[in-house]
């Protein structure tokens, strides 16, 4: 199924802009990076990249650098704000068969796989990607709290408590995001909730052994109003983000297991 951004590329665009969202800059590429590990001297590549994002900050930190995506539309943006140090290339992150085998030391997928269904064909094209011990990170909205149209904020007017409804966890869905909210085009894009184990069963199935889970909470502090402090208690006790990280292993004989 195509679940490229191209058709909303503009708007997307103008969403993220060249340096990240604020939830981007203040979250989610400070842990990406520390999940990364250090990347001067290394090939990273960036699957379904975007605008290239996080591949101008990898190049600032030293790496070699290739990004991917589908949408060419994301992909001229982002050659057009990076310098021709980094690689992109408009591609389908579920094969990545125009580029080499075993020659990145890492890669990351960051806030994009859970707009890609099937997922397992990302894990599996990215792992032959990967040198022996390279590291594949991903980030998503975190699927138990931040599901489209099944999660949402409710208060316990008793208790003074915010807190989060989570309906159907564990039923595989597809949910369309409306994507230029106030503007009534049709235009739209799909998110596919899955729980956590079908990510889990993702990496293992393409011979990487998980050896990192953090959640990040937001960033956002609420300074008014009666219930700001049961807000800001909810924030941090309730994560917005999931982040994973696998390694490839290989066993003796250079078998992957499975």
């Amino acid at each position: 199924m195509p679940t490229d951004w191209g058709r909303v590329a503009g708007w997307y665009d103008q969403l993220v802009g060249g340096e990240g969202s604020e939830f981007h800059r203040q979250v989610v590429l400070p842990g990406v990076m520390k999940l990364l590990g250090e990347v001067r001297g290394r090939a990273v590549l960036d699957v379904a990249c975007g605008q290239g994002v996080l591949c101008r900050l990898l190049q600032q930190g030293g790496a070699e650098v290739t990004g991917i995506d589908a949408a060419g539309e994301l992909i001229d943006a982002a050659r057009q704000r990076s310098d021709v140090g980094i690689r992109y290339e408009v591609g389908d992150a579920r094969n990545l068969d125009s580029l080499p085998m075993a020659a990145f030391d890492a890669a990351a997928c960051v806030l994009a796989i859970q707009n890609i269904h099937p997922i397992q064909g990302v894990f599996d094209t990215v792992a032959r990607r990967l040198k022996a011990g390279g590291r594949f990170v991903i980030v998503m909205m975190h699927p138990c709290f931040r599901g489209a149209k099944e999660t949402s904020w409710g208060w316990d007017e008793a208790n003074k408590v915010q807190y989060r409804r989570v309906d159907r966890y564990l039923i595989p869905r597809k949910n369309p995001i409306i994507s230029n909210p106030g503007v009534k085009d049709g235009t739209y894009t799909w998110t596919f909730h899955k729980p956590i184990e079908d990510y889990v069963k993702a990496y293992r199935k393409a011979g990487m052994l998980i050896d990192a889970i953090e959640e990040w909470a937001s960033h956002k502090v609420s300074d008014s109003g009666p219930r700001a402090p049961a807000e800001n208690t909810a924030r941090k006790e309730i994560p917005m983000f999931m982040a994973m990280r696998g390694i490839k292993v290989e066993l003796a004989g250079g078998l992957s297991p499975s």
